[in-house]
């Protein structure tokens, strides 16, 4: 249980680190480009499923072991965050966009996680 969570605390960390680079990212490129909204949310949504798959081979590379249940855990606990600020911040619940949203990143995130426990997988047991 300790090694689970401390796989889903280095993925949050992850998280946390990619999100600040590529919002200091897209804030430079809202400043000194002509990027259009439309397309900021397209690529918002690129970036933050690439997030969420390199947060989860993070996870799964620490964890070793059961891949998807770190994925998983990984991914509700950040939509479970992200519900809180959307809640107690504006007094609104998940729309079905966001609820589509967070179960592709759940998947994605899943995904992730278990491509990095087969990374790890220890190579030298036959």
């Amino acid at each position: 249980m300790k090694k689970s969570l401390t796989a889903v605390m280095y993925g949050w960390l992850s998280i946390i680190i990619l999100l600040v680079i590529t919002s200091m990212i897209l804030a430079i490129f809202l400043r000194f480009t002509s990027l259009t909204n439309p397309l900021l949310n397209q690529l918002a949504m690129i970036l933050s499923c690439l997030i969420m798959f390199i947060s989860g081979l993070v996870s799964g590379i620490k964890a070793k072991q059961k891949g998807w249940i770190i994925g998983l855990m990984l991914s509700v606990s950040y939509s479970f965050v992200i519900y809180l600020f959307s809640y107690l911040g504006y007094g609104e619940h998940f729309s079905m966009i966001q609820w589509l949203t967070h179960l592709g990143f759940l998947i994605v995130t899943m995904i992730g996680a278990i491509f990095g426990v087969n990374i790890a997988g220890d190579r030298g047991s036959n």
